[in-house]
Parts: C-alpha cells; sequence; structure tokens
C-alpha cells in the first residue's frame, strides 16, 4: 500500500537504469516508481506469505496540491490472490506554521475469486519529523460498512547522517468483528535502500517480528 506521505515504509522497489533518463515528453507533474523486496508488510502484517514482492506505481500531482495515482504488487494473503492494485486520490498541502496535511480516498483492489476488496478514507497531519495518520473503513468484499474498521498511525522520521533517515512507526488496527491489534516498526533509509524491523502484539506467526530488506527508485515521465 502506498501512501503520499510514503508512511508506508517497507513497500519497495527494483530498479532499471534506463527508466531514470529524462524523457523529452516529461508531463509536469507525472512520475513513476518501481521496486522489489524480500517481503511485502503492509500494517505490520506480510501480504506475501513472508516472499518476496515485486511493485509498481504511477502518480499525477498538480500545484493545487491534488493527486491520484495507482500501484500495484503480488499478493498472497487471501485464497485465489494473486496481486493488489490500489487506486487513490486525494489534497495535500501546507497549513503553516510546521504544518502540513494529507485528505484521501484509497481502493485496494485484488484478484475478483479472492473476493477481498476495500476502500478506505484517510487524513494525515504532519508538523516537523511528526506525522499522525487516520484510516477509516469505507465498503468491503467481506461485508464492512463505513467506520466499521479503523488505523491510527504515528511516525516521526529523522536525519541521523548525511542521506540516512531513521523512522519510528506505532499503529493500532481496530476491527468492528474483533481481532484488533497493535504493530510497531523501525527502519533506515538510504540512496533508495531501505531496512526495516516489525512486529505486533497478534498471536502466532503474524505476531513474529519481520526483517525487510527493500529497493525503490521513483522517476519523472
Amino acid at each position: 500500500m502506498k501512501n503520499t506521505f510514503r508512511l508506508i515504509a517497507l513497500s519497495s522497489v527494483l530498479s532499471v537504469s534506463a527508466l531514470s533518463a529524462t524523457s523529452a515528453f516529461a508531463v509536469d507533474g507525472l512520475s513513476a516508481n518501481i521496486g522489489a523486496s524480500n517481503n511485502y508488510l503492509w500494517r505490520g502484517v506480510t501480504q506475501t506469505n513472508n516472499n518476496a514482492a515485486i511493485s509498481g506505481g504511477i502518480d499525477y500531482e498538480n500545484k493545487s496540491g491534488f493527486y491520484v495515482g495507482t500501484w500495484a504488487s503480488n499478493a498472497s494473503w487471501a485464497e485465489n490472490m494473486t496481486y493488489e492494485l490500489d487506486l487513490y486520490g486525494g489534497f495535500s498541502g501546507d497549513l503553516g506554521n510546521g504544518f502540513g496535511y494529507d485528505l484521501g480516498y484509497i481502493y485496494y483492489n485484488y484478484d475478483n475469486a479472492a473476493n477481498s476488496d476495500f476502500s478506505e478514507v484517510y487524513a494525515h497531519l504532519t508538523y516537523g519529523v511528526f506525522t499522525l495518520g487516520y484510516n477509516t473503513l469505507v465498503d468491503s468484499d467481506a461485508g464492512g460498512s463505513f467506520a466499521d474498521d479503523t488505523y491510527i498511525t504515528a511516525d516521526a522520521e529523522f536525519e541521523v547522517a548525511d542521506g540516512l533517515s531513521l523512522t519510528l512507526h506505532a499503529g493500532n488496527y481496530d476491527f468492528n468483528a474483533g481481532g484488533d491489534y497493535t504493530e510497531y516498526g523501525v527502519s533506515l533509509s538510504k540512496s533508495g535502500f531501505t531496512f526495516g524491523l516489525s512486529d505486533t502484539d497478534i498471536d502466532g506467526a503474524d505476531g513474529d517480528i519481520n526483517v525487510s530488506v527493500s529497493y525503490s527508485v521513483d522517476f519523472d515521465l
């Protein structure tokens, strides 16, 4: 999953050098990303049964703060599932005095046979290195209704050395049907590479500490 503040650390990418070449037909505000990771982790839980993932997306953002985009990855957390395709859009901007915001909608699309599609609205508020996020369910193939499930996050990103960023993350996922959990993460990123550790308070395999190593690249189109 990909959000405009790049809070979903550990979704990642594989670079092809030719892709970074400047296009003679570049469109202002249009960009793309592509990458790879040893494990696609989302909200602290593997989406690929602890297997590798290849991902990529395209985004458009104009000067007003309006943006739309799409992002795709292999995924296998449900029966008959092979991929995830996200479609999202929203507005982000500066509130002044160090504050920023991001408001949007995201639709998570999977194989038809997986019957797992769902959508959310989200709001993120930033202040300096800190970000608070709130996502809530809009609708789901599983029968969920508006605001049945909510996900609240707190993140902080610090530059600890030249070009080296340390990100601290905590999130709580609250389900109307039960199964709530809290997850934590820490990651180091530099030059497109990310090394991360994440953990949850879920019983069983989903509660194990996960290690993620990934590489990603963004380029203008």
